[in-house]
């Protein structure tokens, strides 16, 4: 029986084109150190890189 890894799908999402998205890490806590252009671009979701991407999407056999 295939079975979604719980870890992998609370931490990535799959787009449409079957990307993988990540959040940006270290944005919950200490963020008055932090520049507003960096807040800014850690807002935005990125993409998981390619070659980490394949062993991520084995662990969602069913998507999202």
């Amino acid at each position: 029986m295939q079975k979604t890894k719980k870890s992998v799908a609370k931490r990535f999402k799959l787009s449409a084109t079957g990307k993988l998205i990540r959040r940006t890490p270290g944005f919950r806590h200490l963020l008055a150190a932090k520049s507003t252009k960096s807040k800014r671009r850690a807002s935005r979701d990125k993409l998981v890189a390619p070659g980490h991407a394949e062993p991520l999407k084995r662990c969602l056999p069913f998507g999202l």
